[in-house]
């Protein structure tokens, strides 16, 4: 799907300054995606409808339900008045392994759900696979360099002013990829879904995102092997120690000052 996301645009009023005449505002598109593994429905999130495949790719790595981009045997997008179907063909043992997660649960994913393939609470807090040997590092200055680059990256926020952003820097802080989703979580899967289809290493470099740090976007960072997470707003505590367990160097950006945790 094309890389320009879809919005609207609306006429507002406003109505703490008299004198302002109405202006258009544009808004950012919500659409619900029905993502359907070998005929059988998964999830239905509720996302920005742009960058399509890279969501698949980066929702199927991190929810578990492959283990490897080859895992995808096919994509087909097909766009509705209602939303977006994605028939998603993949191989038969991970059809096998999702098959009986399926049994489990069903799910609706709205745009503040984080991870959708728990299926129990004791799951969240099994010991996670450190992604280290020991918590990574990183220059101040590179992070200061991606920082600023940022907002040029964004095109969908400039234009609506609502959607979050995740993006990727190499260890001099020069972005490599940037995606935008109305869900922040969404956001960081767009990013992971686009570095795995070109084979970006994800332990050299970090992912900048644009929300607060919480549990599901470390996990999902730790899931495809990232070392290191900046976010814009402050971490949970439940994130911190997710990070800390893992050897996840997670940190937060605010007043030109890196606070690592």
């Amino acid at each position: 799907m094309n890389r320009v996301a879809k919005h609207w645009e609306t006429d507002i009023r406003i109505e703490a300054r008299q004198d302002e005449a109405g202006v258009e505002w544009h808004v950012p598109e919500e659409a619900p995606v029905a993502l359907i593994y070998n005929g059988l429905t998964f999830a239905v999130m509720l996302a920005t409808p742009a960058d399509i495949w890279d969501f698949v790719y980066g929702f199927s790595l991190t929810e578990g339900i492959i283990d490897a981009c080859g895992d995808v045997r096919s994509i087909d997008v097909n766009e509705r008045q209602q939303g977006i179907d994605v028939s998603i063909n993949i191989s038969e043992r991970c059809f096998e392994r999702l098959k009986l997660r399926q049994g489990r649960r069903s799910l609706e994913g709205r745009t503040s759900c984080g991870l959708c393939g728990i299926d129990s609470a004791e799951r969240l807090f099994e010991t996670p696979k450190s992604v280290a040997a020991a918590p990574a590092t990183i220059p101040y200055g590179a992070v200061s360099v991606a920082i600023h680059q940022l907002a040029d990256a964004q095109p969908l926020k400039a234009l609506n002013r609502s959607v979050h952003g995740a993006a990727w820097a190499d260890m001099t802080g020069s972005l490599k990829l940037v995606r935008e989703d109305v869900g922040r979580h969404n956001a960081a899967d767009k990013l992971i879904g686009a570095m795995a289809r070109v084979g970006m290493e994800p332990s050299d470099g970090f992912m900048l995102i644009t929300s607060r740090a919480s549990f599901e976007i470390v996990e999902k960072a730790l899931r495809f092997g990232m070392q290191r997470v900046i976010a814009l707003s402050a971490p949970t505590g439940f994130a911190i120690r997710r990070a800390k367990a893992a050897n996840l160097m997670l940190a937060n950006w605010s007043d030109d000052r890196l606070t690592v945790f």
